[in-house]
């Protein structure tokens, strides 16, 4: 009997294998290759940059813009977009600060009020995107515009004093790991659980994919979009007691344009405009690129007109990315 061998393959093919994987790799963690890219250039450029209490730093500036995307990715999936979540966030930090410090309430129960506060403001843009058939884009401007008002009624204009228990939320344990921090990572892991592994999150993949196949398939899609807002309310809302907890006090225009760095964190992170796609840890590798760039701005004094320019050219890049893969698609 003989025995035949094969051949071993040629290195162009093995190479060409290895890039083609590579490419594939890459492409379906662009976020993350472009994070550590970026990592890499600003430890070479400032020598601070890689150093223990930065890269705590960069956490705490990545936590707010995190959180509120992480309830930003709901919608983004389910084909919505929530342009109110800054606003949502400051309206529930003031009437937490409201119920503490002007009604006398038990901090727990302002803290309480101020998340309900948060997820009525996202039934409400729910009751107008599903039962009002507005689009999502007028719908939450409209809430940013209601949110940002009450906000400003509530406070006369002026920051509200905060119990001790909001300001536990910019604290540090152990004394040198931050709250936010903690935080953060939290609710990046419920976010995840959520898209992954219950029916609220095979709805939004499902709606945001086909809304009507959603619907013949037996979706309840009106009541899943009220989930979906009041869930990207409820994050809004845990967001601002966290810039609260930092800032001492209820300001009431805090997180003033917070809303576009949290759909620019979904979007940098992988997720499609038109919906369907997203994930929890992308929109968190999406939140640590913004924040690492404005970090590493910070140190290497590039003046903050300027920051604008590059946060404005890194989001337009990744909606052109996101764009150029769909018609690949």
């Amino acid at each position: 009997m003989s025995t035949e061998t094969a051949a071993p393959r040629p290195a162009s093919v093995r190479t060409r294998g290895l890039l083609t994987r590579v490419q594939t790799i890459a492409g379906q963690n662009g976020a993350l290759v472009a994070l550590i890219l970026l990592w890499a250039v600003m430890s070479f450029l400032s020598p601070v940059f890689f150093t223990a209490q930065n890269m705590l730093n960069v956490g705490i500036q990545a936590a707010v813009v995190a959180i509120l995307a992480f309830g930003q990715t709901f919608v983004i999936v389910s084909a919505g977009i929530d342009l109110s979540v800054g606003s949502v966030a400051a309206l529930a930090a003031v009437v937490t600060g409201y119920g503490a410090t002007m009604m006398g309430l038990n901090p727990v129960i302002a803290i309480l009020f101020g998340m309900i506060t948060g997820i009525l403001a996202g039934l409400v843009s729910g009751v107008l995107v599903s039962y009002g058939r507005l689009p999502a884009f007028i719908a939450t401007m409209a809430m940013l515009s209601i949110a940002r008002g009450l906000a400003l009624v509530l406070s006369q204009g002026v920051p509200l004093a905060q119990p001790s228990a909001v300001a536990w939320f910019g604290k540090t344990v152990g004394g040198w790991l931050p709250m936010p921090v903690v935080i953060m990572v939290v609710l990046g892991v419920l976010a995840s659980f959520i898209l992954g592994r219950t029916y609220t999150g095979r709805a939004m993949y499902a709606i945001g994919g086909n809304e009507e196949a959603a619907r013949l398939s037996g979706i309840n899609v009106r009541r899943q979009k009220l989930i979906i807002y009041a869930l990207s309310g409820l994050f809004a809302a845990v967001a601002g007691l966290v810039l609260a907890g930092r800032l001492v006090s209820a300001q009431p225009q805090a997180a003033s344009g917070y809303e576009l760095d949290s759909i620019a964190a979904v979007v940098i992170g992988g997720a499609s405009l038109a919906g369907g796609t997203g994930r929890a840890f992308g929109t968190f590798v999406g939140a640590l690129v913004l924040a690492v760039i404005r970090n590493g701005l910070n140190l290497l004094n590039v003046s903050s007109f300027w920051q604008q320019v590059v946060i404005g050219a890194v989001i337009a890049l990744a909606v052109l990315t996101d764009t150029l893969r769909r018609r690949r698609a």
